[in-house]
């Protein structure tokens, strides 16, 4: 059914009708979202816009919560740790080096791992340049 243009009242305003590509348009601009986002939010919870905003704060707020590491929660700590393959004391060290971010988190330890690796192959070389000299 077709939004009625005459009605201008706040009920038709406080509605999101996705019938008409003015409205999807609008909505979408004002939550920044995209039309297929809006479409989706307003299927999960009905026409309002103040329940869709809410929603699509949501789940913004849940998406950039996805990325942080939060050491009060033990089960973050241990999701982390065995993602990255490190102890829990390792990775309170790292957060504490880097951040909160895990792209950032991750970014730290693979520089670490790097330069222990290239540590090594110094000690290695340093290794065989010793063996080479006693040889001659």
């Amino acid at each position: 059914m077709a939004d009625n243009k005459a009605k201008r009242g706040g009920a038709d305003r406080a509605l999101i009708a996705l019938t008409e590509k003015y409205e999807v348009a609008y909505w979408s601009k004002k939550f920044k979202v995209t039309p297929a986002k809006l479409k989706y939010a307003v299927k999960k919870v009905g026409r309002s816009a103040k329940k869709v905003e809410e929603y699509i704060q949501l789940q913004k707020h849940r998406a950039s919560d996805k990325s942080r590491i939060a050491l009060s929660e033990a089960y973050e700590v241990r999701y982390w740790s065995k993602k990255f393959k490190i102890t829990p004391a390792r990775l309170k060290a790292a957060v504490d080096a880097a951040g909160h971010s895990a792209k950032k988190v991750e970014a730290y330890l693979a520089a670490q791992k790097a330069a222990k690796k290239a540590k090594k192959a110094v000690k290695k070389t340093a290794k065989k340049t010793v063996k080479r000299k006693k040889a001659a």
